[in-house]
């Protein structure tokens, strides 16, 4: 899953795509590289960052969605919102997901309206909302409450007949450097729902934080997270560099497929 923020200020690349022109070239890069989706974010998550109303978000995304789909017919289309007004006009624009990182917990209509558009939806663990998750988040058990937090949501979703769930644990929303750690270590525990499982490790602090290095620096410790979450059961890495991680995905399928001498 290939990134396109059209952000003023997300954390790696705000405000690099605001114009349809670069839009388009990044995106043709992305899908060239071999993205097999792409996610597109109208609305900055990065920690400290507001929400923002669906109005604002529809003008940055909505002509940016409609220039992609007549460009890429072909393409698959991720949207990133936790508004369900924009779930629902997005589709109407021809995309196929909805990404939320509130799992429906910012827009109550969020699950009905997934319901009715049939479309897969990709809910996000997150401790708080984006303006808080980040203020000294405590779990007394961090496995444990991300089980029950999926296992809760998974169930309202059934009973919406909702089915296409793909599971997200939200590393860095509303976790420090030690519990996203300890989440990719345990990251196998996920597999109990038989769903899907997405990361999105891409460039973030808690490789910054490690190495003492920066988002622009983390491409080499972005590989090599990647790689183990795939070790651990992840079945779609969301990434700002699709070459990079499409190399490490054809090498850890080699060495698992490989036989014995």
């Amino acid at each position: 899953m290939g990134v396109l923020n059209i952000t003023p200020d997300s954390f790696y690349d705000g405000g690099k795509h605001q114009q349809i022109k670069q839009v388009l070239k990044h995106t043709g890069h992305m899908l060239d590289d071999g993205a097999d989706m792409i996610d597109i974010g109208a609305a900055s998550s990065r920690p400290g960052a507001d929400l923002i109303t669906a109005r604002d978000e529809q003008k940055r995304l909505l002509p940016a969605l409609k220039a992609l789909v007549k460009e890429y017919p072909e393409a698959i289309w991720s949207i990133d919102t936790y508004n369900s007004d924009t779930a629902q006009k997005a589709f109407d624009e021809g995309a196929h997901i909805i990404n939320d990182i509130s799992a429906g917990s910012i827009d109550i209509d969020m699950f009905p309206t997934i319901a009715r558009l049939k479309a897969p939806y990709i809910m996000m663990h997150m401790q708080g909302t984006p303006a808080t998750m980040q203020k000294n988040p405590v779990y007394t058990d961090l496995m444990q409450e991300v089980i029950r937090y999926f296992s809760e949501r998974v169930a309202r979703l059934k009973q919406h007949d909702v089915n296409d769930i793909i599971i997200d644990p939200g590393f860095g929303f509303g976790k420090s450097l030690e519990h996203n750690f300890h989440l990719l270590r345990n990251l196998s525990f996920l597999k109990l729902f038989e769903l899907p499982i997405l990361v999105g490790l891409s460039r973030k602090s808690m490789i910054n934080k490690t190495l003492h290095s920066s988002p622009e620096n983390a491409l080499n410790g972005t590989t090599v997270l990647n790689t183990l979450a795939l070790q651990h059961g992840a079945s779609i890495l969301r990434v700002h560099d699709v070459k990079e991680a499409k190399e490490a995905i054809k090498l850890f399928l080699a060495y698992n497929n490989c036989n014995s001498y």
